[in-house]
């Protein structure tokens, strides 16, 4: 693998926003997003400053389908969580990476995300690497639908579960009480009676082919990839980071906290995602707006 290719900047603090800003002006950007980027709409993340990735470890697929008693734990907590998720409103960063999208300064957006705050932001056509929690798929005929509509299944099936004290964890999980969790009530496929899965992709589980060759496609076409609030921890965002490297293309990282991409990234910002894009996004568009000398 060759050097990562080098911008014209600092490197690793705060003077470096204005090499990120020369980055995003010349356009041709591929956004790929990590939790980090909502943890500013009150979505803790895995492995940050408000991580819970050390107190216990993430559902696995594996152990999703193959236990009743683990389903019945995902669920009775993934439905203390939805609220919370389901009420989040995009952030500063969100809107400031829309903004861009929109004046053609950002190409493409792949997320790591499965909040769907991007799209709330306005950037519908983002790429959810992971899926989204606002969807649900049954593992017997593949029919999908809506969260909401399980959402008020489990209300009726469970009474005043909802009432119960819970603390939020990454992706809409909740800790509960042990007593809670087995005395929850999950309900089956509508169509079929089988296994219904958040439309995520779980620990242990393959993100679709066709949805990774999308996303090395949209790379390909970029000038330059920025990530922003991913510790790029899990193969499946770090592929990009090295794809674009291998390529030549220029890689910057803004995250709070090493990620396994700074070997490859050309700047590196240790910044509040919120302030930081939004003060990119003013700078292009003062500049945008500036007569030509």
């Amino acid at each position: 693998m060759g050097a990562p290719a080098t911008l014209d900047g600092p490197a690793t603090d705060a003077a470096g926003l204005e090499t990120l800003v020369r980055l995003v002006a010349g356009r041709g950007v591929v956004v790929l997003s990590g939790a980090g980027l909502s943890t500013e709409s009150g979505i803790p993340d895995y492995r940050g400053a408000t991580g819970s990735r050390r107190r216990r470890p993430p559902m696995t697929y594996q152990e999703f389908t193959g236990s009743e008693a683990a389903r019945r734990r995902y669920w009775a907590r993934s439905h203390a969580g939805w609220r919370t998720i389901a009420r989040a409103e995009p952030n500063a960063g969100h809107r400031a990476v829309e903004r861009l999208r929109h004046s053609g300064h950002i190409a493409a957006v792949i997320t790591q995300n499965v909040d769907g705050l991007h799209r709330a932001a306005g950037t519908r056509e983002a790429v959810e690497l992971h899926g989204g929690l606002d969807r649900v798929v049954c593992l017997g005929c593949r029919r999908t639908s809506a969260r909401e509509a399980l959402d008020r299944r489990l209300d009726e099936l469970n009474g005043d579960f909802r009432d119960a004290e819970a603390a939020l964890c990454p992706d809409g999980d909740a800790e509960l009480p042990q007593e809670l969790v087995d005395s929850f009530r999950v309900a089956p496929c509508r169509e079929c009676g089988g296994v219904l899965k958040p439309d995520v992709v779980f620990f242990g589980e393959s993100v679709p082919g066709d949805r990774v060759q999308r996303c090395y496609t949209l790379v390909d076409a970029g000038r330059a990839l920025v990530v922003l609030g991913s510790s790029l921890t899990v193969m499946s965002g770090l592929r990009f980071v090295r794809h674009a490297a291998r390529a030549g293309m220029p890689v910057a990282i803004v995250n709070q906290g090493a990620t396994r991409g700074d070997d490859l990234a050309a700047a590196k910002l240790c910044l509040p995602l919120g302030p930081a894009l939004t003060e990119v996004a003013r700078r292009i568009a003062d500049a945008d707006e500036s007569p030509e000398p």
